[in-house]
């Protein structure tokens, strides 16, 4: 990118809100289902996004949508002060923080929002303190949907003082955001609601296909049912892909879920926490894996209780 440019983003100020006549810069690394949207709401709130990833074709996504490209981690670390990471892997957070830690001047705070092991997550937060950069513990609830809505919910915890700091970034991409205590409790609060998502999600699959089985109305089910104590945010939000019988339009991945699952029960089982229901719902998940669908939403799951049913859809 032309120098010129970069002497255009100014940096993020603490004290105040983006205006269209201040326009900060905040950087994004990941720009994924969830980074990308997460990028989108921040331009639209104001901010001058920086973003990167390491696939080219989401780089060139997001400078169309408006936003500046780094050309790694390490230099966008320097253009930035606040840094929100949206990742898929352990790998993935371990590499990004060496590389902001080497940045010439390394952002003084990350907003870390993926799905990880606790552990993974605070040995990133102690290579980036080493050079000044606080990591703050941050999870999101919601689906890459809701997203690009800005109806996410952040778990944030991890230093309180530059959470706060972090407030105005997190408010410009989603519409709550709680602090709930020392580090790491944000990544424990995040394994309690996706416990209850891989539940839900498996109890509107299981009963959308009893419902089609019984000669019922899918669409008709999902209304009626969905206006009832029988409803669930998964009915709502994954309902009309099992109602279609189309999952193409990934909100979250089944091989990326397939990683979430298995922090989840390594959580609980470090804990001695039985967990039946979600244990039971596992192996679904797995069998959309097997059946081709690990690109595919996680709603892919009726598909798997369609095949155990015997039920064939008419078209």
């Amino acid at each position: 990118m032309a120098d010129g440019i970069w002497t255009m983003v100014s940096h993020f100020t603490m004290s105040h809100q983006p205006s269209s006549h201040q326009p900060f810069a905040t950087g994004v690394i990941g720009l994924g289902i969830m980074g990308s949207a997460i990028a989108s709401n921040l331009m639209r709130a104001g901010y001058r996004v920086v973003g990167y990833d390491t696939l080219a074709r989401r780089r060139q996504d997001h400078r169309r949508a408006g936003g500046q490209v780094a050309k790694d981690a390490r230099d966008l670390g320097t253009h930035v002060d606040i840094v929100v990471c949206s990742l898929p892997s352990s790998d993935a957070l371990r590499q990004v923080a060496v590389a902001l830690a080497r940045s010439p001047r390394p952002p003084q705070i990350v907003i870390e929002t993926s799905t990880l092991p606790i552990a993974v997550k605070r040995q990133a937060r102690d290579t980036l303190r080493r050079r000044g950069t606080t990591l703050i513990d941050c999870p999101l609830s919601g689906t890459g949907a809701q997203a690009r809505t800005k109806d996410l919910v952040v778990y944030g915890s991890g230093d309180r003082r530059a959470y706060r700091r972090a407030v105005p970034v997190m408010a410009a991409f989603a519409r709550a955001h709680y602090y709930v205590g020392e580090f790491g409790a944000g990544s424990k609060m995040k394994f309690v609601a996706n416990l209850l998502v891989a539940v839900h999600n498996v109890a509107a699959a299981e009963a959308l296909v009893l419902a089609m089985k019984a000669g019922l109305d899918p669409a008709m089910v999902l209304k009626v049912v969905g206006d009832g104590a029988g409803s669930s945010r998964m009915l709502e939000v994954r309902g009309p892909m099992m109602v279609n019988g189309d999952y193409s339009e990934a909100m979250m991945k089944l091989e990326t879920w397939q990683k979430d699952l298995t922090i989840i029960a390594d959580f609980a089982r470090n804990l001695g926490c039985q967990t039946p229901l979600f244990a039971a719902g596992a192996p679904l998940y797995a069998a959309a894996i097997a059946m081709g669908h690990g690109a595919h939403d996680t709603a892919a799951v009726c598909a798997v209780l369609e095949e155990m049913g015997h039920y064939r859809r008419t078209r």
